[in-house]
């Protein structure tokens, strides 16, 4: 039995699903493994605990959630099993048959220490309940801190800077499973900055539930000023070359925070906007804050102020009553913006939210259609956006070797592979874009 072994010879396997956050997570809990003195295998392996952080923003991240916690169990049925994050908070009573340990969004500190319990209440014979540490995070709550920690690449860290939405999106399950706007205090950013750049980090990529509300919550606080003035702090710390947003509200983006934002060098000019439709009355039917008009405005001040930036969007096809004209109106926004990139997905019913109750459910087969018709928009527009970079002056940062060189990524976020053995990672080289980068002098 998994108990009989000291804690000190213990294994531990984690898996992560979903989104920056969850990765970012994820990678703290293993920190505070190892601090523990687990140590961390594969999750393919046979190991004594098993983590796995949730993902809920569909009806297959529910899925998937639940499949790897069964693959776990099968591996080795003796073992501790958490259920970790977005699954757990909003359907613990469907998790409770798969795991051992129950933790909500805003739990993850407890981690060690419930493990510590799971391995001493169990016999020989018998398991114990399963522990479940779920609350109400529709409560006021703080952040909750975790502790630093570097990525297993050293090269890109994401570093997670809030929690939670105040949004309420008609089709979304996430305020429900991470609760209200919560931001990190800027010391402790800042520290997990500085940690992160004395180990060698040149890139950091900024995330949270919905970044945009960072620091709304702090007294005197609105709009992106409190985010860009954090943008700002970092990008001062030595040895940070680039800084990478996650996903923006287009409803944020105002003329004044463009411009602010165009005057930090280390900001990369790739910019994830959420459209999710190209309709202004499914726009309304979402509870999205904007129109259509409002934007491309957008998408207009930023090709304004940055040099040819990449844009990328997420859209959600077959949202319950989007007609055939509906969606021509998204496919001919999509058209018209060009975008580097478009995540698409097909609408996915979630109970609790209000569109789950709306009328005129979209059929199965018709939103495969649309999905398939976008995603040839999207590799169309892929392909127009790497021939207009070709020939470009781009910085490349150094991530993984490769045969004859190395591959990495422009601020832009175009993967590119350098030519030449004599290098490192987390090294910046300028060079031409074409069919490969070509260094320059």
């Amino acid at each position: 039995m998994s108990n009989m072994i000291s804690k000190d010879k213990r294994t531990a396997a984690l898996h992560n699903l979903g989104c920056k956050v969850n990765a970012y997570e994820t990678e703290a809990m293993t920190a505070m493994l190892k601090e523990a003195g687990y140590e961390i295998v594969p999750f393919t392996e046979r190991a004594d605990v098993y983590v796995i952080n949730t993902c809920t923003v569909t009806n297959e991240a529910d899925r998937k959630s639940r499949q790897m916690l069964s693959r776990a169990r099968r591996m080795n049925p003796d073992a501790v099993i958490c259920a970790v994050g977005c699954y757990v908070q909003t359907q613990s009573a469907a998790a409770s048959g798969f795991a051992d340990i129950l933790l909500g969004t805003n739990e993850k500190h407890r981690l060690t220490g419930l493990i510590d319990r799971a391995f001493a209440k169990r016999t020989d014979s018998s398991f114990a309940e399963p522990e479940v540490c779920v609350n109400d995070v529709s409560a006021p709550s703080l952040y909750e801190e975790l502790p630093d920690h570097l990525p297993e690449e050293r090269t890109r860290a994401v570093l997670k800077i809030q929690d939670g939405c105040n949004q309420f999106c008609s089709y979304c399950a996430i305020p429900l499973a991470r609760g209200r706007v919560r931001s990190r205090k800027p010391e402790d950013v800042l520290r997990e900055a500085r940690f992160l750049a004395d180990a060698g980090i040149r890139e950091i990529v900024l995330t949270g539930i919905h970044l945009c509300s960072y620091g709304t919550d702090f007294a005197g606080s609105s709009g992106l000023d409190p985010l860009i003035d954090l943008i700002g702090k970092i990008a001062a710390i030595p040895g940070i070359c680039r800084i990478r947003l996650g996903s923006l509200e287009p409803g944020y983006m105002t003329e004044e925070a463009i411009r602010k934002m165009a005057g930090i060098r280390e900001l990369c000019p790739h910019f994830h906007l959420s459209l999710q439709s190209g309709c202004d009355a499914t726009l309304k039917r979402m509870n999205r804050h904007y129109t259509t008009e409002q934007f491309r405005q957008v998408c207009a001040r930023l090709r304004a102020c940055f040099d040819e930036p990449t844009l990328t969007t997420d859209v959600i096809v077959g949202f319950p009553g989007e007609s055939e004209e509906e969606f021509a109106l998204t496919r001919e926004f999509l058209e018209e913006i060009r975008f580097y990139h478009t995540h698409i997905f097909k609408y996915s019913r979630r109970d609790g939210t209000r569109a789950a109750l709306m009328p005129d459910q979209v059929p199965a087969a018709v939103k495969t259609r649309r999905s398939r018709v976008l995603n040839e928009l999207n590799e169309f527009h892929k392909e127009y956006y790497s021939k207009l970079m070709e020939g470009r002056r781009e910085s490349v940062l150094l991530e993984e070797p490769a045969e004859g060189g190395w591959t990495g990524h422009t601020a832009g976020y175009m993967k590119a592979f350098v030519q030449g053995t004599g290098h490192c990672r987390n090294e910046l080289f300028c060079g031409i874009i074409g069919k490969e980068i070509q260094l320059s002098d």
